[in-house]
């Protein structure tokens, strides 16, 4: 089996990890109340997956990460005004601009899911094995606290789901993107790890914790915190054991 055989297999994989969602779409009445909980545990992630992950690589690389990070961050609010100029300024918006950025942030963080499997695979078998494990564990709660990102935004159910899985599937753009043009683009990927971490920092910190201050009552509102620090916590476990 080569090489392209198994970074596509493991990139397709993780991809279909996104309609792990599909069991949500059930809970009806139930995923009401469980939103706000799961908004809070995607923040956890995001900021985990930013500060633990993402940040920390780029250091180690050899990269102006804050710097490209603060890149990151201005150009998501650069997007989210203009998302909001173009859909909401003349009448209410029915989707909030937060949604479409936790989608382009998301695809970003899927396109160099892609490029770290298929440089592991080009490595060797046994680290393309071990990244795609990697990957597929800290993908599931991600995607399940994505999907929350779009419902409690406005997005329809099956829409959301069908979303999620679009954005997955850049993972295997990046993927491919590596495989045939990794010579050519050694530091895209020394880019592309702060800059998606700004835009995690942005959309966590500005679009959604505003949300859940909105909660007033304080058992909810520890409800809410604690699934906050499962998020980083999880991140932070995927940390030591991958590292």
């Amino acid at each position: 089996m080569n090489t392209l055989a198994y970074i596509l297999g493991s990139t397709i994989l993780v991809s279909l990890l996104s309609l792990v969602c599909i069991f949500l779409l059930f809970l009806k009445k139930k995923l009401e109340s469980l939103l706000l909980v799961l908004v809070s545990f995607a923040v956890g992630g995001l900021l985990g997956g930013a500060f633990l992950h993402l940040l920390p690589e780029s250091i180690s690389i050899g990269v102006s990460a804050f710097m490209y990070a603060i890149y990151g961050i201005i150009l998501f609010f650069i997007l989210e005004r203009f998302l909001y100029w173009h859909h909401c300024h003349k009448s209410k918006c029915k989707v909030h601009t937060f949604t479409y950025l936790n989608l382009v942030g998301d695809g970003i963080h899927n396109f160099i899911d892609g490029m770290i499997i298929a440089a592991g695979f080009i490595t060797s078998i046994p680290l393309g094995i071990a990244s795609t494990l990697a990957i597929v564990f800290h993908e599931i709660p991600q995607e399940i606290g994505d999907f929350a990102i779009l419902i409690y935004g406005g997005v329809r159910r099956l829409k959301a789901l069908l979303y999620n899985f679009l954005t997955a599937l850049t993972a295997v753009v990046g993927a491919l993107f590596t495989y045939f043009f990794a010579t050519s683009f050694e530091n895209l990927t020394a880019f592309l790890l702060p800059f998606a971490a700004g835009g995690f920092i942005y959309i966590a910190m500005s679009d959604l914790m505003p949300e859940l201050q909105k909660e007033k009552d304080l058992s909810k509102s520890s409800i809410q915190f604690i699934s906050l620090l499962m998020g980083i916590g999880v991140m932070l476990i995927l940390k030591f054991v991958f590292s």
